[in-house]
């Protein structure tokens, strides 16, 4: 009887271990999808898209991803360079436009990518394969078919949902093309 008890205890122990971890999981995805919300720097357009899905990719975006950093150029508004000391102040205009380049000045290697445009003609499936494993479906110069500045090994780590949770947010994202002559890096 002791020894059933026990087996009984120790299962209970376990099942209450599970649920408070999946709680806890399930809460943290919650704060995830309501942080997402707060911090896209630009009004999201969510007709016909997942709302926590867009909220989730907001967050892989802009607080984990860094995509602003390479993809938006300059990355901050005037006054707005947290850098600097200055209150962060995204360049909302330019957000996410591309425009960045690698490379030596006058000579880049490479010019960072529209992401507004890169939601709006690539699907899903297109989109996973550019982050997972780094394609250029656009024919490069030095044919070379892959991406070679673009994090694609780190990102390629994601999951299907957290890849499509980016791609919802970029689809909900204004779009900005062509890219204005002011979205530039002097």
């Amino acid at each position: 009887m002791r020894r059933q008890i026990g087996h009984l205890l120790g299962a209970a122990l376990v099942v209450s271990a599970g649920l408070i971890g999946a709680v806890t999981l399930t809460a943290q995805g919650a704060s995830n999808i309501a942080r997402g919300a707060e911090i896209s720097p630009v009004p999201l357009d969510m007709k016909g898209l997942n709302p926590a899905l867009v909220r989730e990719g907001s967050y892989i975006v802009n607080a984990q991803g860094g995509c602003n950093d390479c993809h938006t150029a300059p990355s901050y508004a005037a006054g707005g360079n947290p850098f600097l000391g200055q209150p962060e102040q995204i360049n909302a205009p330019c957000y996410l436009a591309g425009g960045v380049p690698f490379g030596p000045p006058g000579a880049p290697i490479a010019v960072s990518r529209n992401l507004t445009l890169s939601a709006q003609i690539r699907t899903l499936d297109q989109f996973i394969d550019i982050m997972r494993n780094g394609t250029d479906l656009r024919t490069p110069a030095d044919g070379n078919p892959i991406l070679q500045v673009m994090p694609w090994p780190v990102y390629g780590k994601m999951s299907n949902r957290e890849l499509a949770a980016i791609y919802e947010y970029l689809k909900a994202i204004p779009l900005i093309n062509p890219r204005p002559a002011f979205c530039t890096v002097n």
